[in-house]
């Protein structure tokens, strides 16, 4: 071979430059941001977008969370952890504990007539009832017995505690904020709940148990004589939303037009401000109504769709997840979906939650529809 084609094989000095260079701010924890071509191995553009991101996924809770619900509550006492929760995490987000990037989403089961002690974390957080008509949680004073399709709010940094109160075992879905919250590096937990000095494994009930529904349960009215900064004052003052006055007012709009892209979808807002219940996280049932489907919706917002009520189907990103009651499904920010009811006779529920609010809050909501046939339009 030819001392030419030796030559012309060789890295160049700039070569063997340029690789000391990258190897040197790499010891250093440095990178170069001045890519210009995708064939690069330097290439940051793609390493910044390479982060990994959540995959559309589905738990099935009758072939899969429910029987494991049952074993642990077999298995692990009050004595050996003060939680028994199981949490969905997505299989690209692994180890970190996420169903999709922002939102943590996990089942929890109680044993007939237990309780744990209180504690508080920077993470907000909700408690959907499954099963059971006995399921606690204290907030602040306020002690809140739930049931199916109750929504129970524990704003960050508001001390609370969760158990059963009935016979039976009892099941509830939880959702927190918890990944933003730890990405912003502003996660922390305590347990240490005193009363005057004093360690308690009970709060003391401040506040009727029906204060809540009391104060902001006929909707439209302010009691001027009550004090509507509860917890940190920047979540709704209302802790427990009744599943019975949600599922009417669907039923009131059965007949309605509704959205193309959401079928009919109520949101549960701050009494007081008319926002959102929490500035990063918000919460709505979606009905579909017998044989409705929806067009194709795809937004920044990230995704946690649970069914309630009815069978149907949904397609993320052109693949199928039929689901049934207390399924969960991770919907990952900018994937396209579409929800489907099965039945052609009964209604489906779907309790959706979403970060749209932390979203909105950086000016990064948008969303975008598909049109029947097929063009995309902007939708906010």
């Amino acid at each position: 071979m030819s001392d030419v084609v030796e030559a012309s094989r060789a890295p160049s000095n700039r070569d063997a430059a340029l690789k000391a260079l990258y190897d040197e701010m790499r010891e250093k924890h440095l990178v170069g941001y001045w890519a210009t071509t995708a064939e690069t191995d330097h290439d940051e553009d793609r390493q910044v977008r390479g982060a990994p991101t959540a995959i559309p996924y589905h738990w099935s809770y009758a072939e899969g969370l429910e029987p494991i619900l049952r074993r642990s509550a077999e298995l692990i006492t009050m004595t050996d952890s003060e939680r028994r929760s199981v949490v969905l995490v997505n299989p690209t987000l692994a180890p970190r504990r996420a169903t999709v990037s922002t939102l943590y989403t996990a089942y929890r089961l109680n044993d007939p007539n237990e309780v744990m002690p209180p504690h508080r974390h920077t993470a907000s957080a909700v408690r959907l009832g499954l099963t059971g008509t006995l399921n606690f949680t204290g907030v602040e004073g306020e002690d809140i017995t739930f049931g199916p399709g109750d929504l129970v709010l524990t704003p960050r940094d508001t001390w609370h505690n969760h158990g059963n109160l009935g016979d039976v075992p009892a099941v509830n879905l939880s959702i927190l904020d918890l990944p933003l919250v730890e990405h912003l590096n502003a996660l922390s937990f305590e347990h240490d709940y005193r009363e005057g000095n004093e360690p308690a494994t009970r709060q003391t009930s401040r506040f009727p148990s029906d204060y809540s529904a009391r104060a902001y349960g006929a909707g439209g009215y302010r009691p001027r004589f009550l004090d509507h900064r509860r917890g940190e004052g920047d979540s709704s003052p209302m802790f427990v939303y009744r599943y019975e006055p949600m599922r009417e007012l669907l039923e009131k709009h059965r007949d309605w037009d509704g959205s193309l892209h959401e079928g009919l979808a109520i949101e549960y807002v701050d009494p007081v401000l008319g926002g959102p219940v929490f500035k990063t996280m918000t919460f709505f049932m979606q009905m579909l109504r017998p044989g409705e489907r929806t067009l194709p919706l795809s937004q920044t917002a990230s995704l946690v769709v649970a069914p309630f009520e009815g069978r149907g189907y949904s397609i993320i990103d052109g693949k199928r997840f039929d689901w049934a009651p207390f399924d969960a499904l991770a919907v990952p920010a900018g994937t396209w979906v579409e929800h489907g009811n099965a039945s052609e006779t009964e209604p489906a529920i779907l309790f959706i939650a979403s970060d749209e609010p932390a979203l909105k809050a950086f000016g990064l909501l948008k969303r975008l529809g598909r049109t029947a046939a097929g063009e995309i339009v902007r939708l906010a």
